[in-house]
């Protein structure tokens, strides 16, 4: 590696040399250093650093490309050469090349985060085969086989848990820098890193469909998308180069038509200067390098986007259509209150516990977990399940009837007086044929929600709206609670497909819709914005997408906005600070007042201006 990096250096440095000693020797007017002594030296120089540029000129050339960085820089050295102008020659290829290096060194800076990413891949998995633990690649597991994972190691498939707890740092997926503490059953992801006692897990998945491996596969393919603005720019050079050759072909040739005492030589350096002014390499690398940059930024956050063009649509979104279960919700049910009559608390509680302990509905499991039975009741039997109604059973002799309001007039119970006021799944008990109390059962709106909604609207997002297979009224509640615009509920994935269309082909802005299930694929891939809350979304909801989040939260989709608002405006800096600077200098030229030297720097200084700003959002903190 060390001797990679030196030959890259030792061009630039050798001809450096050469040019140096060659500008003293001219300087201190050496009577040996003149004629073809200076001009092949100069020329060693030059060839040493500009062989590169040179080929690739010819090359394009030869395809009858002439609008190219390349093929300015070569006629206005060997112009330069020409007019007997040896040191500026060298001097414009030696800058550009070190301004080559420093853009290099620039663009891996900006590729740290993905470069993290592919250097933290699990090498290896230690597996359960023929009795023993066995250490092998992890392309080589199969889903259903059982890894062990060490303290300290990493998860190299996905899987379920096996044991009964875990904590695990799951920043590297996440950007998350709290652990997530796992449970029995519940997923691991492939690249988390286990920071208590071994585990074990049952892998689901092979290696290359893995949440990690498709996080790499997803920012590497993001890069070979390219952005509006970005494809504008290099249509734009197309026409640029041309006019810049028409230009400074002007200026050599209308001062000979139009004045009577004309020096060749004089207007020939005019328009070699005001070819080094014009070439646009800061465009050509500033502008991928700032979108580069703001996907990395991303991925180092949790959000993976697929393409440079989806920061651009994001920048200016004007609608947020959003899934409720899983995006703004949790997607586990709770009790959000209860009420007990007629019976002692406790024993109420655990009688309905007992019962509710016996279903795998999840209101029913909702129940169970908040109100334990502690242990104390042990006999449930003649349970008997409806559906769409609720359960019943004897729990230690006593009759427990458990359901909504069709379950109670099932059994003749009359419970007009006692319907509590809720858009909420309400869940009512009957002990002994009579009425005991109620339990509201609701979906837990994430802890961001209602802060993330607001920070979006504080971005200029004009309308946020949610879509929901849940009940129009539970919908409603939701959107208030969080502070959305509009709540559409009891809706079908055909219904929900429809009303983005309807958003999209609106026209007022760009669009975006944000799901996990499996149901919100076609909303997600119609959208202008398909954004998959991924870290337990479905697949198909992340293939699907334009924009993963990482960490299910709606915290990181307000913070997506704001990479990619930070990310285009670096790149509109750039454009701007490019363009002026230019504008200035190529004025400068023309009329005589820029020399070569002022040239070089105006063009390498503009240039490395424009990549140290592309590369602050790697430093931003979002």
């Amino acid at each position: 590696m060390r001797i990679v990096v030196k030959n890259k250096y030792l061009p630039v440095a050798a001809s450096a040399t050469l040019a140096v000693a060659g500008i003293i020797l001219n300087y201190t007017g050496a009577g040996f250093f003149t004629g073809p002594l200076s001009l092949v030296w100069f020329a060693a120089a030059y060839i040493i650093v500009a062989r590169g540029v040179l080929t690739n000129a010819l090359r394009e050339m030869l395809r009858f490309s002439f609008s190219n960085e390349f093929f300015l820089m070569s006629v206005a050295t060997l112009g330069a050469f020409a007019i007997g102008e040896y040191a500026e020659a060298v001097a414009v290829m030696l800058f550009y090349e070190v301004g080559e290096l420093l853009q290099e060194n620039a663009v891996n800076r900006a590729k740290s985060s993905i470069r993290s990413l592919l250097d933290m891949r699990p090498l290896k998995a230690v597996v359960r085969r023929g009795g023993k633990w066995t250490e092998t690649d992890p392309r080589q597991v199969k889903p259903g086989e059982l890894v062990y994972v060490r303290k300290g190691e990493k998860i190299p498939l996905d899987g379920e848990m096996i044991t009964e707890s875990a904590t695990i740092d799951t920043s590297a997926l996440t950007g998350e820098s709290t652990p997530s503490v796992l449970s029995r059953g519940d997923a691991a992801l492939a690249g988390s890193i286990n920071l208590g006692e071994p585990l074990k897990i049952k892998t689901t998945k092979i290696y290359e469909e893995s949440s990690y491996s498709r996080i790499i596969r997803l920012v590497e393919e993001a890069n070979k998308r390219k952005a509006p603005t970005e494809r504008f720019m290099r249509r734009f050079a197309r026409y640029y180069t041309p006019f810049v050759m028409a230009m400074a072909a002007l200026i050599i040739f209308v001062p000979w038509v139009a004045s009577g005492s004309y020096s060749f030589n004089i207007w020939l350096y005019r328009a070699l200067v005001f070819l080094v002014i014009a070439c646009p390499c800061a465009l050509y690398v500033s502008i991928p390098l700032g979108y580069f940059g703001g996907i990395g930024a991303a991925a180092k956050n949790g959000i993976l986007y697929k393409g440079a063009d989806f920061i651009d649509r994001l920048k200016k979104l004007h609608t947020l259509l959003i899934d409720k279960t899983g995006t703004l919700t949790k997607g586990v049910f709770m009790v959000r209150e209860y009420k007990i009559e007629g019976f002692e608390e406790s024993e109420a509680l655990q009688l309905a516990a007992a019962l509710e302990g016996c279903s795998t509905h999840p209101a029913a499991r909702a129940i169970a977990g908040f109100a334990d039975s502690g242990g104390e009741i042990t006999k449930v039997v003649d349970v008997e399940e409806f559906p769409g109604l609720g359960i019943k059973g004897t729990v230690n002799g006593k009759d427990v009837v458990a359901g909504n309001e069709k379950m109670m007039k099932k059994f003749d119970l009359n419970i007009e007086n006692e319907i509590p006021s809720t858009p909420y799944t309400v869940i009512y008990i009957a002990i002994e044929g009579r009425y005991a109390g109620y339990f509201v059962i609701a979906d837990q709106v994430k802890d961001d929600s209602r802060d993330s909604v607001s920070a979006l609207k504080s971005l200029g997002v004009r309308q946020t709206v949610i879509l929901s297979g849940d009940s129009q009224a539970i919908t409603s509640a939701v959107a208030r609670e969080t502070g959305i615009d509009q709540a559409y509920g009891d809706l079908l994935p055909e219904e929900k497909l429809s009303i983005v269309r309807k958003f999209v082909d609106r026209g007022k802005g760009f669009v975006a819709f944000a799901g996990d299930g499996i149901n919100d694929a076609p909303s997600i891939s119609v959208s202008d914005v398909g954004i998959a809350m991924g870290a337990m979304g479905s697949d198909l909801a992340i293939e699907n997408a334009d924009v993963v989040i990482q960490t299910d939260r709606p915290s990181a989709i307000e913070r997506a906005v704001r990479i990619a608002r930070s990310t285009s405006r670096i790149v509109w800096q750039n454009i701007f600070l490019v363009f002026a600077v230019k504008l200035v200098f190529l004025t400068l030229g023309a009329l005589g007042i820029a020399t070569m030297w002022g040239a070089v720097f105006a063009d390498m200084g503009v240039a490395l201006a424009a990549i140290f700003n592309a590369v602050r959002i790697q430093q931003m903190k979002f």
